[in-house]
């Protein structure tokens, strides 16, 4: 059986430039579970763990009906209330606003075979086998970006605003306003990998 690896089918949405660069996303469905507060909590440690649980039910699942796929990186969508924190540029949001008042949307792509009835099952065994009650909060989610500013990001977390510096700058050079989501992804385990060495793809959808 072939098994499906979508950071090779989709080797262009997987891989970002050390330096701004206009991009087409195309369309996609995900795993998908929503939360708020700081991505070092409790909470968002749980949300993970339900994403993954369930991503991997469902590989098996659909493993046992001929589609086997590798389980893709996680990725996040980061938003916060804009009315009550201001107008603030996408390089001073990540300082000026609260870890614990930002809401966040987490990812994992999946093939298009997936259906919504398979993730009802995959759900269901997650909850009532490993008791793991987040997972209910699971949903299949589709997405269309578009047309994005997207860079590489390397190091940690906390020099983000450096790498969102230049992409608001690429952003103001070529008349682009944000049209969307702020979206990382994974490329590293940051669970396992040493923060100078982690790589995030940093990606703003435009008009």
């Amino acid at each position: 059986m072939e098994k499906l690896d979508l950071s090779k089918k989709y080797k262009a949405y997987y891989t970002a430039k050390t330096k701004p660069e206009l991009v087409h996303i195309e369309k996609a469905q995900f795993l998908s579970v929503r939360g708020k507060g700081d991505p070092s909590g409790e909470d968002y440690s749980q949300r993970i763990q339900a994403l993954y649980s369930t991503a991997y039910t469902l590989k098996f699942i659909l493993k046992s009906l001929g589609h086997d796929f590798v389980v893709a990186k996680l990725e996040g969508l980061w938003w916060f209330d804009e009315e009550r924190f201001g107008n603030t540029t996408m390089d001073e949001s990540p300082v000026a606003v609260p870890r614990s008042e930002w809401e966040y949307r987490l990812l994992i792509r999946m093939p298009e075979f997936v259906k919504e009835n398979e993730v009802s099952t995959a759900i269901n065994a997650v909850v009532s086998r490993k008791n793991l009650q987040l997972a209910d909060e699971v949903e299949l989610f589709e997405m269309n970006e578009g047309q994005c500013v997207q860079m590489l990001h390397k190091g940690p977390f906390s020099t983000e605003p450096e790498s969102l510096k230049l992409i608001l700058a690429f952003c103001e050079q070529n008349n682009l306003s944000r049209n969307g989501l702020h979206h990382e992804i994974y490329l590293s385990d940051f669970r396992k990998t040493p923060s100078d060495q982690l790589k995030t793809i940093l990606r703003e959808p435009v008009k």
